[in-house]
Formats: structure tokens, sequence, C-alpha cells
């Protein structure tokens, strides 16, 4: 359902180079726009994630879609001994090597490039895995995730922190009109990419969450699949595990 949705309509590139391209054009502006329509509740959400990874006390973590090193950085605090940030898009990368450095993690956090279906790593290798605001950027979801389990340990631990719709009134109606109307504006407002935010709201309104995103992770071959719905259900975080 999500691969239909691309951040340029007109493009005749495929939604994987679509993405890549998109957060190359917003990274720099990324997490200070990201904070301001999110109002800074996306920091709660990535340290309820640090929390549930940090209870399995992993020694490697994967993070996919970095994006900027966030997450990666705020997982430094499990004590992994090393942790991968992955990325498509350098632009986003760059930005993230310069907040790993500025708070002294290089000898833990390595930031590569990558493809999230096509990941650069031996059969079991992580302890962790984690996503934030990435899943639904996958060009192929299942291969992406099929990927995601072939990496991963038996018994690690797999996290997904993504958007998601309300389901109760009045939240239902207020997220529609905050995504759809006000979230898109705001990033024409201040992002020199126009449709990036667009492509952003309008891709979290179709990507399948709840029990339909943990049946596909079933599907895959995860276990112990579980939704965790945040802040009214405009987030959900995921967790999972391999046999």
């Amino acid at each position: 359902m999500s691969e239909k949705i691309k951040p340029y309509k007109d493009s005749d590139l495929g939604k994987k180079q679509q993405v890549a391209k998109m957060f190359d054009n917003i990274s720099k502006e990324y997490d200070g726009l990201n904070r301001v329509i999110s109002f800074g509740i996306d920091v709660k959400w990535r340290r309820k994630v640090v929390d549930i990874v940090s209870k399995t006390n992993p020694e490697s973590i994967l993070d996919i879609a970095t994006g900027t090193g966030d997450l990666a950085i705020n997982l430094a605090e499990t004590k992994a001994e090393k942790i991968v940030g992955l990325d498509i898009s350098e632009g986003m990368l760059e930005v993230g090597r310069q907040k790993v450095a500025k708070h002294q993690l290089n000898n833990v956090i390595d930031m590569i490039m990558g493809d999230s279906e096509n990941l650069p790593f031996e059969d079991n290798s992580f302890d962790a895995i984690t996503v934030a605001f990435g899943v639904r950027n996958f060009e192929n979801l299942e291969k992406g995730l099929s990927e995601i389990l072939r990496v991963l340990k038996p018994n690690g631990i797999f996290v997904i922190l993504e958007t998601s719709v309300p389901t109760k009134t009045p939240f239902k109606q207020g997220y529609n009109i905050y995504t759809k109307g006000i979230m898109p504006l705001i990033g024409k407002l201040f992002s020199k990419d126009k449709s990036a935010y667009s492509y952003l709201s309008e891709s979290a309104s179709v990507f399948p969450y709840g029990e339909a995103l943990n049946n596909i992770l079933r599907k895959i071959g995860f276990i112990n699949a579980t939704a965790l719905p945040q802040t009214f259900g405009v987030a959900t975080i995921y967790t999972a595990s391999k046999k």
C-alpha cells in the first residue's frame, strides 16, 4: 500500500531514489522542523524505544533509517559496544556524523550509507535493531523487514517507532486536520523542498499500523509482535523478536 506514495509525483525515479533525494534536500533543516511539527513529543517516544532496548542489554545495535542520528545517539545509553546507524541519504548522514562527533561517540557509533532492503551485514549480526519513522519509506516493506529478520540475532529484539492514525474521537478528527492541512503548510513555509512534508503526512496516512503491521511482521517470521500506541495513537512503538 505505502509503495504507491512517492515524494515527487512528476518524477520517473523509483521510490527509493526519491526518498534519498528528498532527505538530502531537507537534511539541514530536518531536526529543527521535526521538533516544531511534532511539538517535541518525538523526543519522548525515542526515550521509550531506548528504555525497551536497554532492558535486553545489547552488545550490538543497528539503527536503520537513522537519519541525523538522534536515536542512534540516544541508544548509546544502553552501553552497547557497537552501534551502526544506516541510512540511504548521505545528506542526513553528514548531519548525523557531526552530531555523533559533538557527543564524542565516534568510538561507539558508525554512520554508514546503505539500503535497508539489501543490508551489508552477515546473518545474525545484531542483538537489537531499531527503525524510527523509517519503515514507511521502504520501497518494498516486506523485503526490508525480511532483511532485518536475517541480520537480527536469535532472541534479539526489533523495535519500530512509526506514525499511526488515532481511532478515537476527537483525536482522529484533530489528527486529520493537522496532518493533511497544517503540517504540510508548515513544511512549505519553512522548507526549500515543498513536496517533502506533504509526502511525509500522506505516506503516514496510508501506512499499515497497529495489528495490520503486526500481522506483516508475523508473516515475515517475527515472533512476539506487539503494538504500543503512543500519545492518543498518533505514533506506535512495535516490538518483535526472532526465534
